[in-house]
């Protein structure tokens, strides 16, 4: 666990035991960087982490306070998966479409959802570039850089690297019509049919399907909520079944929100590396962090181009707009050529506009705003699953992105209450559709990337009391 967090576990235990009483001030940042010998930003990190689940608040020019009443704590899950460890091919899509096609209706509360709310984002302005650059577009720019995609779109993302500390060559990038397809393009590029990939579990549905359609074999491997994949039993898969590749994403992973410690993605990069299988790393939610810094993906320890790094721009900037890409490092050549025979280029004109609205400015204010949006927006749903949900109910707590998993009491089937909230007018994500052998029965995915409205909170209460009536008729002493 990392030092910010530790320290934004234990004072909210002294919120929770009543040390820290509402309306008191905390430490101040001074008093505790000097009491617990650590530095400042550490302290924020933890104060900012409270302030988002809604246990503090801020105070301009006078520091920290317990909120005046501090919600209740549900549990976090604390057991890693326990997957069996086996090499398996895979038969998902069926029951993956079924549930996401049920549920991608307007009209529904979009609990199940894997998009953030569109109106979150800057589309105004976006539009004004879009249309900027289509009028504006030279002839030429039509074929020039065609696979790789538009230059100076490469050359920004390459800068946003560079402020990270990452030296990623804007020649590395290969532009992709979002990051579904550049993370596609890369397992293709580092697997034939029959190979097996190592995959956490649970794991992004997407990635089972990925897998499925290529012919390939997953090896799901025990993962924390909190702190990702278990490296000690990632290496015993390597052991036992030689892989030909990983397909990880260690930062905000979803659908369980959990980011691996920094030493944990150093340990894992390293690791890969002394047995020569690359990283296909899935990286889309690294902006939405709710801490003052973005996490180092793996990518940042990656000394011989074996990583491969995945991200797009459609959950921090332009939904819909689909543009993506890839740092591919020594893969980079196979990357292109498969880009080349399969969908050639990446529309232009959406290109350009996110370039040019990059190089205008306004993107770090613009993810400021959302980080802190998404962040309170967690806070709530947190809350209102508090009050709303039975005791038994384990939640997660992510330091960004914008999903929460739920394990439900004995007695919950997430596949019929997924049905049942259909006819209450929300959608769920349930668990089975994130893993192999359909397992998670009693787990769900819940998106908080929408505003906890009016409607969103009746929706969560009715949820609630769903959940409550399966508990009671699976209990010895319920009335069935």
């Amino acid at each position: 666990m990392t030092r910010y967090r530790a320290l934004a576990e234990e004072l909210a235990r002294s919120i929770q035991a009543g040390v820290f009483r509402p309306g008191e001030r905390l430490p101040s940042v001074r008093q505790t960087c000097s009491a617990r010998k650590v530095s400042p930003a550490t302290v924020f990190q933890a104060y900012y982490l409270l302030e988002a689940q809604g246990l503090v608040e801020s105070r301009p020019r006078s520091g920290y306070y317990v909120a005046p009443h501090p919600p209740p704590r549900l549990p976090e899950p604390e057991t890693p998966s326990r997957p069996d460890g086996d090499s398996r091919t895979l038969d998902v899509s069926a029951l993956v479409f079924g549930v996401l096609e049920s549920a991608m209706q307007r009209d529904l509360v979009p609990f199940g959802s894997a998009f953030p709310s569109p109106l979150l984002f800057p589309l105004s302005r976006l539009g004004r570039a879009l249309a900027t650059s289509a009028v504006e577009l030279d002839p030429w720019r039509t074929v020039d850089d065609l696979t790789p995609g538009h230059a100076e779109l490469r050359r920004q993302i390459s800068q946003r690297y560079l402020v990270d500390g990452i030296e990623v060559a804007a020649d590395e990038i290969v532009i992709t019509n979002g990051a579904l397809e550049a993370l596609n393009l890369s397992i293709a590029a580092v697997t034939r049919p029959g190979d097996a990939v190592l995959v956490e579990s649970p794991c992004f549905y997407a990635v089972l399907q990925t897998l499925e359609r290529s012919g390939l074999r997953a090896i799901e491997v025990p993962t924390h909520p909190r702190e990702g994949v278990d490296l000690d039993a990632l290496e015993a898969a390597i052991g036992r079944h030689a892989p030909r590749a990983c397909w990880l994403m260690p930062t905000f992973h979803n659908p369980l929100g959990a980011t691996m410690p920094e030493s944990a993605k150093r340990a894992l990069v390293e690791l890969l590396a002394a047995h020569d299988i690359p990283l296909v790393e899935d990286d889309v939610y690294a902006e939405l962090h709710h801490a003052p810094k973005r996490q180092p993906p793996a990518k940042a320890f990656d000394r011989n181009g074996r990583v491969l790094h995945c991200s797009s721009f459609s959950k921090c900037l332009a939904p819909g707009y689909r543009i993506g890409w890839v740092a591919a490092g020594r893969h980079r050549e196979t990357i292109a050529r498969l880009k080349l025979t399969s969908t050639l280029n990446t529309n232009v004109p959406a290109q350009l506009a996110i370039a040019r609205y990059l190089q205008r400015g306004g993107y770090e204010r613009h993810l400021r705003r959302l980080r802190a949006t998404l962040a309170a927006q967690q806070a709530q749903y947190l809350d209102a699953i508090t009050r709303y949900f039975p005791d038994g109910v384990r939640v997660t707590r992510p330091q960004g992105g914008y999903f929460l998993w739920l394990e439900l009491p004995h007695g919950n089937d997430a596949l019929a209450l997924h049905r049942q909230a259909l006819e209450h007018g929300m959608s769920l994500a349930p668990g089975p559709i994130f893993s192999a052998r359909r397992e998670f029965g009693h787990c769900l995915r819940l998106n908080a990337g929408h505003p906890l409205d009016e409607r969103a909170d009746a929706a969560l209460r009715t949820l609630g009391t769903l959940v409550a009536r399966r508990q009671d008729r699976a209990s010895p002493d319920g009335v069935a």
